[in-house]
């Protein structure tokens, strides 16, 4: 069910992942609001920047101004780029440039400089100086095509190096296994994990999924990120647990208490308190790269993995591919060590029979 808030009330959530509320009245200027929607200090400060005084603005003053940041920026969310994005992804970069717009929207777009900008990204962590870089690429692209930049001040913008990580937890076999002991079938979080697992797509995907892309024993459907098209067979361990979940008055597969569709979003959060129950690390995502690490290990190519998770680019496949050479070689060198004694053993027994050699050498000589 989607939250009411307070007239007047805007929000959005930060590169960060925080959610920020403001008031925004028409002719005024919005107000940064502390706490959760309805919180007692959330109320107190609406209520005070309601009641304050103000001036009304002359009229046509509340006009966007050309030239200005403000005019660029709903000239780029106008524009083919930005509309061709995915909606997740357009929501995401909308919420790092209103955080901009907030504190320079009317300043002339005309003006930006590469010191700015590098204050601006230097003031973010890591992750969030990426995020920023990547989503103003896009806008400032857009304004030197159009003119209204003539040098690209991101050029020389440098952002702190990221550590190497693996990002998402990948699910083992040991994880798979507690959490189905815990969340046995028939139930919903069993449900939710054998989606993950079974066909590999991500939670935006795997909300969306129902029996309406079911057929012929496949499941049929394009993915929500990117539109790629996968038509993929329903494997006999999730065909197998839908036969459990009659349909209801919802396609989705998944619904939430109230027999709605999740959001991706609701639907992390939700399989996040499962994990726990299960006592395992995994999250959502994690399922996704898994399921991956299981088909390149059973041998499938990287045109297969492709097709099968909806991938555009053969880079992202061969990373799985590589991964499970990876697992695959250390378990050969393991055969192999196991073959044999010990470790060393050889490497003696060799030494051994080298000193014998010399020794019979000195006495015939």
């Amino acid at each position: 069910m989607k939250k009411r808030y307070p007239k007047y009330t805007h929000a959005f959530v930060d590169q960060d992942g925080t959610p920020r509320f403001y008031l925004r009245v028409p002719g005024r200027k919005r107000v940064p609001l502390p706490g959760l929607p309805w919180s007692p200090e959330f109320m107190e400060a609406r209520e005070k920047a309601l009641n304050a005084d103000w001036e009304a603005p002359p009229i046509g003053a509340s006009r966007t101004v050309a030239g200005t940041v403000n005019a660029a920026l709903i000239s780029y969310y106008q524009s083919g780029p930005f509309t061709s994005l995915a909606k997740s992804t357009q929501g995401n970069r909308r919420a790092i440039l209103e955080r901009f717009r907030n504190d320079h929207g009317d300043k002339r777009i005309a003006m930006m400089h590469a010191q700015a900008l590098q204050n601006i990204v230097n003031s973010r962590r890591p992750a969030a100086q990426r995020n920023f870089v990547k989503t103003m690429r896009g806008f400032i692209d857009h304004c030197v095509q159009l003119g209204m930049i003539k040098v690209d001040p991101l050029l020389g913008v440098k952002r702190a190096k990221l550590k190497k990580a693996g990002g998402f937890h990948t699910w083992t076999e040991e994880e798979i296994i507690q959490y189905r002991k815990r969340h046995p079938s028939g139930t919903k979080a069993r449900l939710a994990l054998e989606l993950l697992l079974q066909t590999g797509h991500a939670r935006s995907d795997v909300v969306r999924m129902g029996r309406q892309h079911v057929k012929g024993g496949k499941l049929s459907m394009r993915r929500q990120k990117t539109g790629v098209q996968f038509d993929i067979p329903l494997l006999p361990d999730l065909n197998a647990e839908l036969k459990l979940h009659p349909s209801s008055g919802n396609l989705a597969f998944l619904t939430t208490e109230l027999g709605e569709q999740f959001t991706a979003a609701g639907f992390g959060n939700w399989f996040a308190d499962r994990c726990k129950e299960a006592e395992v690390p995994g999250r959502a995502h994690g399922l996704r790269k898994a399921s991956a690490v299981h088909h390149a290990l059973r041998g499938a190519t990287a045109p297969e993995l492709m097709a099968w998770f909806g991938w555009k680019t053969i880079t992202e496949a061969q990373r799985y591919i590589e991964e499970a050479n990876r697992i695959r070689l250390a378990e050969s060198a393991g055969d192999k060590v196991r073959a044999g004694t010990a470790i060393g053993k050889p490497l003696s027994q060799f030494a051994k029979k080298t000193r014998k050699a010399l020794k019979n050498k000195r006495v015939k000589s």
